[in-house]
């Protein structure tokens, strides 16, 4: 993962992007991880911990209705918190993560491992659903912010 997250970090600085993270199930697992590497600050905007709906709502501006309708855990709401991010950094490129890291919170629809990643460069959006298997929350949370850094790379 080391090797991602340095090639990652010359590519953005190289093309001269900036990055901004909202995260939800990770916890700031990802901004850490990004901004343990030197040089970083060079690329790295912000990096928010969403972690309830009411901070989906005030902070990202996520609509109320899509988490009544939808629940935090979805496409849609994903979606919103990256398009918002995007507003409120001013940053080129944009990652939002919501999911069920566990041990408890699973349903059968939306059970444990659940994980959504958006990605925003410029224009482009891609919202990836991912079903981690449930090896416990730490599992969860690193392998989601190893998923967030590849699909960082194939979209930058």
């Amino acid at each position: 993962m080391k090797k991602e997250l340095i090639k990652l970090i010359y590519l953005l600085r190289k093309k001269r992007l900036k990055l901004a993270i909202a995260e939800s199930c990770t916890g700031g697992m990802l901004s850490s991880t990004i901004t343990s590497v030197s040089g970083s600050s060079k690329i790295f905007t912000m990096g928010l911990v969403t972690y309830s709906n009411e901070s989906k709502t005030s902070i990202l501006k996520v609509p109320k209705k899509i988490i009544q309708k939808h629940g935090a855990v979805s496409i849609q709401c994903c979606l919103s918190m990256v398009n918002n991010l995007s507003k409120i950094s001013k940053s080129k490129v944009c990652v939002s993560i919501t999911g069920i890291a566990g041990p408890s919170g699973g349903t059968k629809q939306k059970p444990i491992g659940l994980v959504y990643i958006g990605v925003k460069n410029g224009k482009k959006v891609i919202v990836s659903k991912s079903q981690f298997k449930n090896k416990g929350r730490s599992s969860i949370q690193k392998t989601t912010v190893k998923k967030s850094l590849e699909l960082l790379l194939k979209t930058i």
